[in-house]
């Protein structure tokens, strides 16, 4: 992915800018559609706040530092609605991801237990115990799509963190089979809701897939709730949580916080993953080095979370590709109230973008932008406070550790083992979702 055409101004002096090219009637649409983010690299040269016509409506995507951390922070001004939430919430429900801010205190209060430091050596074992019988499947010779075998991973740790007991694994193929139409069908109705009153096969494909993901969560709250024993995982803490009148969770509500996790846990972690394995196949001098320190650390054997403080480069690759690729790329907030952005004055119901893809990509904040060079990290060449993979402030991931625990455990036992070589030369094609996927990558399978 190439820098920006224009050098980004000084993160100092916010400036309004206006996206050019809008068609009529579909104003920025055929560009967000057919090349979403060569057009979003063209932006900043525009400004650190652009206006994008998407249909009728219009955006403002802001990637400037300040503004980003503002509009993030600025509960009173920004809240989480709009179309793309009304969107989020039909497939996840009202959840600690989706609420609006007036909801979200009391979310994140009974979600913060299931993340708890206590639980995390558990959760490692589980995603260990995973990667390994994901790789026990892989042959030498073999070809597989990493972003696929990634996701697979994923949702599996998620799904055992989420539920030690109570499903099956086709149930939870069954899961894992509607996260992915729905994940892909979510961005399509956020750009052009149009699309969800137009017949269709995809629109077909897209309700059967909401109807199972919905079926199998209820089914699994129901018999978790029958049995009544605690298991001690995720589904377990949150049957036990009862809110200051002493009230517990609705079927209703645990239905929506299954779905927030399950999503944070499995395709947020899988792209980072997935990004991972393809730069350092295209970066053969972070690969060797890579491999020198697992090498020297594991000495060949299975990866655990203790072995985490001595991996700090393995660490700064997973910290590499959450800044070029973050998750979360397009955080939205509307405006509650008429807000002044970059000295032009919003409107109340007005859609702010923050595009943390452009923030993470300024030539202004960060040496040689678009470069993978995990090595920025100790060279000290990363300011902190403009890297926001996981938001910032009261609405930040509350599984940020979680995250990036699993992927960096994942990338070590599988570099340590496995060497993967694209099939294809070609550069990977991002595909933007709700987060940001580097679409379908055969890999060829070597073992190390």
């Amino acid at each position: 992915m190439s820098d920006p055409e224009s050098p980004s101004p000084s993160p100092s002096t916010p400036r309004h800018g206006h996206a050019p090219g809008a068609w009529p009637l579909l104003g920025h649409l055929p560009h967000l559609a057919t090349r979403p983010l060569a057009f979003l690299d063209s932006l900043p040269g525009h400004g650190d706040v652009v206006s994008v016509r998407m249909g009728t409506r219009t955006a403002h995507v802001v990637s400037h530092p300040a503004l980003v951390r503002r509009v993030l922070t600025d509960r009173g001004s920004f809240d989480r609605s709009g179309v793309l939430y009304e969107k989020v919430r039909a497939l996840l429900g009202n959840g600690l991801a989706t609420c609006p801010n007036a909801e979200h205190r009391a979310q994140r209060r009974a979600l913060q237990p299931a993340f708890h430091h206590s639980h995390m050596d558990r959760y490692a074992a589980v995603m260990t115990a995973e990667t390994q019988v994901l790789t026990g499947r892989w042959r030498p010779g073999a070809v597989v799509d990493v972003t696929e075998e990634a996701f697979r991973l994923t949702t599996a740790v998620a799904v055992r963190a989420m539920f030690s007991a109570g499903i099956t694994p086709r149930a939870a193929e069954e899961l894992r089979g509607a996260l992915e139409v729905l994940l892909r069908g979510v961005y399509t109705r956020v750009v052009a809701p149009a699309v969800d009153h137009v017949p269709s096969p995809a629109r077909r494909r897209y309700r059967r897939a909401l109807a199972r993901w919905r079926r199998g969560v209820a089914a699994i709250v129901a018999a978790y709730r029958a049995a009544g024993v605690d298991h001690g995982d995720a589904l377990s803490l949150l049957l036990a949580v009862r809110d200051e009148h002493g009230r517990a969770l609705s079927d209703a509500e645990l239905g929506d916080q299954v779905a927030t996790l399950v999503l944070a846990g499995a395709e947020t972690t899988s792209s980072v993953v997935a990004w991972a394995l393809r730069l350092l196949a295209d970066h053969p001098e972070a690969a060797a080095r890579l491999h020198g320190e697992l090498d020297t650390v594991l000495a060949g054997r299975p990866v655990t979370s203790e072995d985490l403080p001595r991996l700090p480069y393995t660490g700064d690759v997973v910290r590499e590709v959450l800044r070029l690729y973050p998750p979360a790329w397009a955080v939205t907030r509307t405006t509650t109230r008429t807000t002044e952005l970059a000295g032009r004055a919003l409107p109340p119901g007005s859609t702010v973008i923050c595009c943390l893809y452009l923030l993470h990509r300024r030539r202004a904040l960060f040496p040689d932008a678009a470069r993978f060079d995990p090595g920025r990290w100790t060279a000290g060449e990363v300011p902190r406070d403009a890297w926001l993979p996981f938001g910032i402030g009261a609405t930040k991931c509350v599984g940020d550790v979680f995250g990036t625990v699993e992927a960096t455990l994942a990338l070590a036992a599988i570099a340590s083992r496995w060497r993967l070589t694209p099939v294809s030369p070609r550069p990977p094609r991002p595909v933007p979702r709700i987060v940001l996927s580097p679409g379908p990558q055969p890999m060829r399978l070597a073992r190390r």
